[in-house]
């Protein structure tokens, strides 16, 4: 499969129909890049639900142990896992219909976009949903 991230003008309109975010593999350290983009991210209006196993809560928001365990609908699963671990993430967006697999900068798999394609999803990879919202949707708030 040769992926191809949807344009910057179909990014814009995702991040404009987007209202929930689960960020899987969210820390609860305000050093760690997770945090702080979800932080950004929370501070320009997105609703942030963390994904952690080992938090109870993190940004102000319940943090539950899997997608499974969110009881309400998400737009997106952002994650912040290595590549290889990917694929049951997807497997579980697929499980909670969510519309959009987002995986951050330097992580990739090809296996994990196909099925979540082939689920009516669309994917995005090897970017950060901070600067992609940054840069398409420069005046939200």
């Amino acid at each position: 499969m040769s992926f191809e991230n949807p344009s910057r003008e179909k990014i814009k309109l995702i991040l404009e129909q987007t209202s929930v975010v689960a960020v899987v593999g969210l820390s609860d350290s305000p050093d760690r890049t997770s945090h702080m983009v979800a932080q950004a991210m929370q501070a320009r209006g997105y609703r942030i639900i963390p994904v952690n196993p080992n938090a109870k809560e993190i940004l102000g928001e319940t943090c539950y142990p899997s997608l499974l365990d969110i009881p309400e609908p998400v737009d997106i699963v952002n994650v912040f896992r290595r590549s290889e671990q990917v694929l049951p993430i997807a497997e579980q967006a697929v499980q909670i219909k969510a519309k959009v697999l987002w995986l951050q900068q330097g992580i990739i798999n090809e296996e994990a976009a196909e099925l979540c394609q082939s689920n009516g999803m669309e994917v995005i990879m090897d970017r950060c949903i901070k600067v992609e919202d940054a840069v398409t949707r420069p005046n939200r708030s």
